[in-house]
């Protein structure tokens, strides 16, 4: 989504200057406030529709919040959000955003319309206000196509807050999809074309710093109930404060997963790529949200052990306990596996490890549970500072303007035999 090669063509005004390094911005992180609330209710959701169907109703709901945010994240890629127009797109998304969190409890109730409408009004709106942007530019011929797949993605979430029950999960879960498939088939659309992510030259580093900023927003949520679960709990006893520690070495942990070794890296990757469009359609906007809704899930399970750690585990409480991390694990697997072409064998280890103890969650109480969780991901965490084992591959220095590649060189995107990511 940048200029097509050797293709000179006006900047619109809008855009942002390509010049130095992109940083995100004060009013794109006013902006994540609002989803902070969205993770919240989101988990607080999950904690109350402890059953398989609320689990997937939760999913859904993640689903359409992820992407009404992804999609203003690639957008103000682009954009400039010190330009006085791309700031009131942003504070009007804003509303909109918040207007649809308020109405998540509600979403398979009374408030579908708000959260369908408001899904609806910010894919398609947000494309409209591109498309003007953008006119005379090449990027008009992406955000074009973009539009046409958000017209029928809006139409089935508006549609679905009109109806009810399992028709109005159906019409949801097919404007996601109409949303998602979009991306994957390059948005492909008739007598338009499709877009190659080779066109899509976002900012690599900046796009990853979004990413990983929605990673700490839904780690903030977890800290968050954490402490509000303890401070309700009366009298403080022994059980509770282990819980409390239990708790928060688990979500310690997550951030140490994330953000010690593999995400500075995979910023690195995706900066110095020459198809950053790949890897951020893959790596970020489809693996990214697995692994926010495993932090989700794990914050609902540590109210549930903060709540009462002496009970013994029920199915409910055990597949949140252990499903989370695992949830978790394989996100962060599968991001590792995309970015270095390798398989991360801890993580898989891992994801074995609680399958295993969900053998035992029948028969132990939560705190147990909770606390040979938390020593599993612990142990994966640890497993990155392993001497003996591989870290994640540095990517390759970017040819100068000019430059030719040497016969046979390495792909920049690939990497060498012995530094292989686990």
């Amino acid at each position: 989504m940048s200029d097509l090669a050797g293709q000179e063509s006006p900047v619109p005004p809008l855009l942002r200057d390509r010049s130095g390094v992109q940083r995100v911005t004060n009013i794109e992180l006013f902006f994540d406030l609002v989803y902070v609330f969205a993770v919240t209710q989101l988990s607080h959701y999950l904690i109350g529709h402890s059953t398989v169907a609320g689990a997937l109703q939760t999913g859904l709901l993640l689903a359409m919040v992820w992407l009404v945010w992804s999609y203003t994240t690639w957008v103000t890629n682009w954009l400039d959000p010190e330009r006085m127009a791309v700031r009131l797109l942003l504070v009007v998304l804003m509303l909109v955003s918040l207007a649809m969190s308020v109405s998540l409890p509600r979403a398979f109730e009374d408030l579908g319309l708000w959260v369908g409408g408001a899904y609806a009004l910010q894919q398609f709106g947000r494309s409209v206000f591109m498309v003007i942007a953008l006119r005379g530019h090449p990027l008009e011929a992406n955000f074009q196509r973009i539009l046409a797949w958000c017209v029928v993605s809006s139409a089935l979430a508006l549609a679905g807050g009109l109806a009810h029950g399992n028709t109005r999960i159906l019409l949801w879960l097919g404007s996601v999809c109409v949303d998602l498939l979009g991306g994957i088939v390059g948005f492909a659309t008739p007598g338009l074309g499709r877009s190659r992510t080779s066109d899509w030259t976002i900012e690599g580093g900046h796009f990853a710093e979004r990413c990983q900023a929605f990673i700490l927003i839904a780690l903030g949520e977890s800290i968050v109930i954490i402490g509000a679960t303890l401070t309700d709990v009366k009298p403080v006893t022994a059980a509770s404060v282990a819980s409390f520690v239990v708790a928060f070495a688990g979500s310690v942990a997550l951030w140490w997963l994330y953000f010690d070794q593999s995400a500075g890296a995979a910023a690195e990757m995706i900066a110095r790529s020459d198809d950053p469009g790949r890897l951020g359609r893959s790596a970020y906007h489809l693996i990214h949200p697995v692994m926010v809704a495993g932090i989700i899930v794990c914050a609902a399970a540590d109210e549930k052990v903060l709540a009462d750690p002496g009970a013994v585990a029920s199915t409910a409480s055990a597949w949140m306990i252990l499903g989370g991390p695992a949830l978790f694990l394989a996100g962060h697997a599968a991001f590792k596996l995309v970015v270095w072409r390798a398989l991360s064998w801890p993580r898989l280890a891992g994801i074995a490890a609680l399958g295993l103890l969900g053998l035992a969650a029948g028969a132990i109480p939560v705190l147990a549970l909770g606390a040979c969780t938390a020593a599993v991901v612990i142990a994966v965490a640890v497993s990155d500072r392993l001497p003996w084992l591989p870290r994640p591959a540095e990517p390759a220095p970017r040819a100068s303007p000019g430059e030719h590649a040497r016969p046979g060189a390495r792909s920049q995107d690939t990497e060498s035999p012995n530094r292989r990511s686990t």
